[in-house]
């Protein structure tokens, strides 16, 4: 694996490989001593444009778990803040030596240009990049979703049969556009949900099904309900007339938890916002995997790292660099 852009081109086998080796990960992690010496004298660099606290901070405990030394770059008091373009800045990191550059950027295809201009030899890591893709957050998402469904047994499986609900703002979520295409790729049955406002203007190529009425969507009886962030900073319009009015038709609250099946899971990229999207009895319900999800990313992302890295001198598995 040279890079990891998106979801959408992620193909069934690499997206179970990745995950296969996040469970050989995770168990490392149940460890005294939870560090690796797989990326030694590896430089991994996290290039933040935009500001990130868990996903920053995630993709840091991954580097440093594998032993990778780790230089966190911001764009706030930096050269990019008196003007510095991304080719000046990425040349600068392979003068550095950056084996690995995880980025964040506010421009949808900043991490393809990065990957594809030859302005830089390492491996690219897309940490999210404008309304366009998070595919290390759909793969933490899709690693939850596994582990709650198939627990010890879930190496080698897929979501086939799987029902995946993702409820809220569709249009400004690159959780959302990842989660599509992976989740698609390994078998789930996919539905949006959201106001019609917050959907974006063609859908028609995406693999899952559109709905508008929340109760219409969970009286079908989804596996997993993910609810979305409303991303009230990236919105420039009224979107929903009041926030109690959405809170009303879209939110997750007690009673729309009480409904689901009783194995059904409720799910949340993070940061949320209470009593909004997600009520705090929903959020803080035992069907919740909030906390999973950010433990999961842990794993996930060393091994986007693992397989970045060091795959290509070691192509069998983690299991080796996990004992």
């Amino acid at each position: 694996m040279r890079h990891l852009l998106d979801t959408k081109t992620l193909s069934r086998h690499d997206a179970l490989r990745i995950l296969d080796v996040a469970e050989d990960m995770r168990d490392t992690q149940t460890r005294e001593i939870k560090k690796l010496p797989t990326l030694r004298g590896k430089t991994v660099v996290n290039l933040f444009f935009e500001d990130s606290t868990r996903t920053r901070i995630s993709f840091e405990a991954a580097a440093k778990r594998l032993s990778a030394d780790v230089i966190n770059f911001s764009a706030k008091g930096s050269s990019v803040s008196k003007g510095e373009s991304l080719q000046d800045t990425a040349q600068t990191l392979q003068a550095m030596g950056a084996d690995a550059v995880v980025i964040r950027h506010g421009a949808s295809g900043a991490p393809q240009t990065l990957a594809t201009s030859g302005w830089i030899s390492a491996g690219v890591v897309n940490a999210g990049d404008g309304t366009h893709e998070h595919p290390t957050q759909a793969l933490l998402d899709a690693f939850t979703i596994r582990k709650r469904r198939f627990g010890a047994d879930s190496r080698g499986r897929d979501l086939t049969g799987v029902a995946v609900t993702i409820v809220g703002d569709i249009l400004h979520s690159r959780v959302a556009r990842s989660n599509v295409w992976l989740l698609s790729t390994l078998g789930a049955d996919v539905t949006l949900v959201a106001p019609p406002t917050l959907v974006p203007q063609d859908v028609s190529a995406w693999p899952a099904r559109i709905r508008y009425d929340l109760d219409d969507a969970l009286a079908a009886g989804p596996d997993a309900v993910m609810m979305l962030r409303i991303q009230l900073e990236r919105m420039n319009a009224a979107y929903f007339p009041t926030e109690r009015e959405y809170s009303r038709r879209w939110g997750l609250d007690a009673r729309r938890v009480a409904s689901l099946p009783a194995d059904s899971i409720v799910m949340h990229p993070g940061p949320m916002n209470r009593g909004l999207e997600i009520s705090a009895d929903a959020a803080d319900s035992p069907r919740s995997t909030v906390l999973e999800q950010v433990a999961n990313g842990v794993s996930v992302r060393m091994a986007a790292l693992y397989l970045l890295l060091a795959g290509e001198r070691d192509t069998t598995n983690a299991e080796e660099a996990a004992r």
